[in-house]
C-alpha cells in the first residue's frame, strides 16, 4: 500500500522551505496543511535540506508525503500533511535555492535553519564577515550560506522585476525577523562596487521580514516508531516524524505577497510576537537546558526520567519561577501559570522518549539565546541566579569537563560545533572558576554582558567543582537551596514594604 495525504494536495507552490528536518515537517507543514483545506490557494511547499539527502530521498520515493505521529501516554495518532510539492538539498543545488527565491510564484521563503545558519557573530550580533563561506558568497558564485542565498536571491528577484516577498524565519532567535532583515541588508552592503544597491531598494520597497514564534517537541525518529508508525499507517513509512501533542505559532502579520490561512490550524497572528518569543525561549527553553544537563549527568536517557528525578524537578521549577519568570513579559491572554503547569506535563511525556543528549546538543548557540539577559536582570538587581548558573555549570560538565571527570555517555553523545574549543580550554584548567573565567570572559561564549560579572563567572566555577567533586546530586542541592533561600528574602522584603 501507499501513503495517502489527509486531504486534497495543492498543485502549485507558493512558500520556499530552507531547512528540511523533523521540526520544519511536524510544525509549518502541518499548518499550512490545515490553511489549505480549509481555504485552498497556491500554498505548496518546496523543501529545501541543508546538506543531507535522507529526507530527500525518501520523501521522492514517497510520493512527497510522510506521517507525523502525535504521542502521548495515551495515544498515538497519525496525520499525512501532504503540502510539499517538491524537494531538493540546497548544498547540491544552490544556483537552484537562488533561482527558487527569484521565482514570482514564490511569496513566501520559510526557514528552520537553526541558530546556527544565520553566520552571524556572537560578540557583535552582526553578520561574521570573517566566516570563509560568508567570503565565499560575498566574492560571486553560487551561494552555500542562508544568509547569502537569501541576498542573492533578492538580487535575482529585484533583477526580474518579481512580486514582492515575505521572509519568515521560525528559529529560535530574539526578533528573528528583524535579525535576518538585518544581516540580509549587511550582506548585501558588504558586496564589491554598490552591487547589492537595486536589492536594497527593492528589499525596502517589497520584503517583508515578519517576527514569529514556533513551539512544539519533535524528537529523533527511531527504528522502533518506523515499525510502529507503519503497522498503524498501513503502509511504509521510512521519515516519520514524532511531536508531542502541544503545538504553537505566533506570527506578526506582515506579508508582502499574501500568506496561508495559517490559523486555520491555531495559529496566532499578533503584535506581541516578542513577548511570546521571551516566553517560549525562557521558560520552556532555558528550562528544557537545564533539565538535559542535569539528566544527562545523572546518568538518564531521556527527558521525561530526568523530570521524574525530584532534585532536578525542584531544579526546573526554581529556575522557571524564580529566575526566568521575572525577566518576560506574559502575552496577553496568556495564563501564565496553565502555561507553566503545561510545560512540565510536555517534559514529563513518557512515552515521546525526547532524549537529553538531543536537547542538550549545541548549547554553545542555545544557551547565548536563553540565559545572558534573565541573568543580567537578575544581577542588577543584586540577585544571585543561581540556576541559571548551574544550568552554565552542567552545560561545561557535560561539553568540556575538567580532567579527571567524567560526565557520561548521554552528554558524550551531545554535539557541540564548541566542544573542541572548549576541551582545550578544560584540559589546562586547574578548577572550575578557571574554567568559567576562560569560558565567560575571554571566550565570550555568551556575549559581553557576563563577561564582567565575576560574581556570576565564581558561582559557575564553584559549581562545576561540587559536580566534579561531590556529584550533580550536591550541586542541586546547593543551587536550589540558595535560589530558595534568596527568594523567601526577596518575599520577606516586599511583605514589609508599605
Amino acid at each position: 500500500m501507499t501513503i495517502i495525504a489527509d486531504h486534497p494536495r495543492p498543485e502549485r507552490a507558493g512558500i520556499l522551505h530552507l531547512g528540511l528536518g523533523s521540526f520544519h515537517r511536524a510544525h509549518q507543514a502541518v499548518y499550512t496543511a490545515s490553511a489549505f483545506a480549509a481555504s485552498g490557494g497556491d500554498w505548496g511547499i518546496i523543501g529545501v535540506a541543508s546538506r543531507s539527502r535522507t529526507i530527500v530521498d525518501a520523501m521522492h520515493a514517497q510520493d512527497l508525503l510522510y506521517s507525523v505521529a502525535t504521542i502521548s501516554p495515551d495515544s498515538t495518532s497519525l496525520t499525512v500533511p501532504g503540502v510539499h510539492t517538491d524537494a531538493f538539498v540546497g548544498a547540491e543545488h544552490p544556483e537552484r535555492v537562488v533561482a527558487q527565491i527569484a521565482d514570482s510564484g514564490i511569496r513566501i521563503v520559510t526557514l528552520t535553519v537553526t541558530e546556527n545558519g544565520y553566520s552571524y557573530s556572537a560578540a557583535t550580533q552582526h553578520l561574521d564577515l570573517d566566516d570563509a563561506t560568508v567570503r565565499a558568497d560575498l566574492g560571486g558564485g553560487a551561494p552555500r550560506s542562508t544568509i547569502g542565498q537569501l541576498a542573492r536571491g533578492l538580487q535575482a528577484r529585484a533583477a526580474a522585476g518579481a512580486a514582492p516577498l515575505s521572509v519568515l524565519s521560525c528559529d529560535n532567535l530574539s526578533a528573528n525577523g528583524a535579525h535576518t532583515e538585518k544581516l540580509v541588508r549587511e550582506f548585501l552592503q558588504a558586496l564589491p562596487h554598490a552591487e547589492g544597491a537595486d536589492a536594497l531598494t527593492f528589499l525596502d520597497q517589497a520584503v517583508t521580514f515578519p517576527s514569529s514564534m514556533v513551539d512544539r517537541i519533535v524528537p529523533a525518529t527511531t527504528p522502533e516508531l518506523r515499525d510502529r508508525v507503519s503497522t498503524l499507517l498501513g503502509a511504509r513509512d521510512e521519515i516519520p516524524v514524532p511531536a508531542e501533542p502541544f503545538t504553537m505559532w505566533a506570527i506578526e502579520d506582515r506579508f508582502a505577497g499574501g500568506r496561508p490561512a495559517w490559523e486555520a490550524g491555531g495559529a496566532v497572528f499578533t503584535s506581541e510576537v516578542g513577548r511570546y518569543e521571551q516566553m517560549k525561549v525562557r521558560l520552556l527553553n532555558g528550562t528544557h537546558s537545564l533539565i538535559a544537563y542535569l539528566g544527562a549527568l545523572r546518568g538518564v536517557a531521556t527527558i521525561p526520567d530526568a523530570i521524574d528525578l525530584d532534585d532536578v524537578a525542584s531544579a526546573a521549577l526554581s529556575v522557571l519561577r524564580g529566575e526566568y519568570e521575572p525577566s518576560i513579559e506574559v502575552p496577553s491572554g496568556v495564563d501564565i501559570r496553565e502555561y507553566e503547569t503545561q510545560l512540565f506535563e510536555r517534559w514529563g511525556n513518557s512515552a515521546l522518549g525526547h532524549r537529553t543528549s538531543q536537547v542538550g546538543t549545541d548549547g554553545s548557540v542555545k544557551l547565548r539565546q536563553r540565559i545572558p539577559e534573565p541573568a543580567m536582570l537578575a544581577l542588577s538587581r543584586g540577585e544571585m541566579p543561581h540556576l541559571i548558573a548551574l544550568t552554565v555549570a552542567g552545560y561545561l560538565s557535560c561539553i568540556a569537563p575538567l580532567a579527571g571527570f567524567d560526565p557520561g555517555p548521554h552528554a558524550a553523545a551531545m554535539t557541540d560545533a564548541a566542544r573542541e574549543r572548549l576541551t582545550a580550554l578544560a584540559v589546562t584548567a586547574r578548577n572550575g572558576r578557571e574554567l568559567a573565567r576562560r569560558v565567560i570572559t575571554e571566550l565570550q561564549l555568551f556575549g559581553d554582558g557576563l563577561a564582567g560579572h565575576d560574581a556570576f563567572i565564581a558561582r559557575v566555577g564553584d559549581l562545576i567543582d561540587t559536580i566534579q567533586r561531590q556529584g550533580v546530586s550536591s550541586a542541586i542541592a546547593d543551587a536550589v537551596a540558595a535560589s530558595q533561600t534568596t527568594n523567601s528574602s526577596l518575599t520577606s522584603a516586599k511583605e514589609m514594604q508599605p
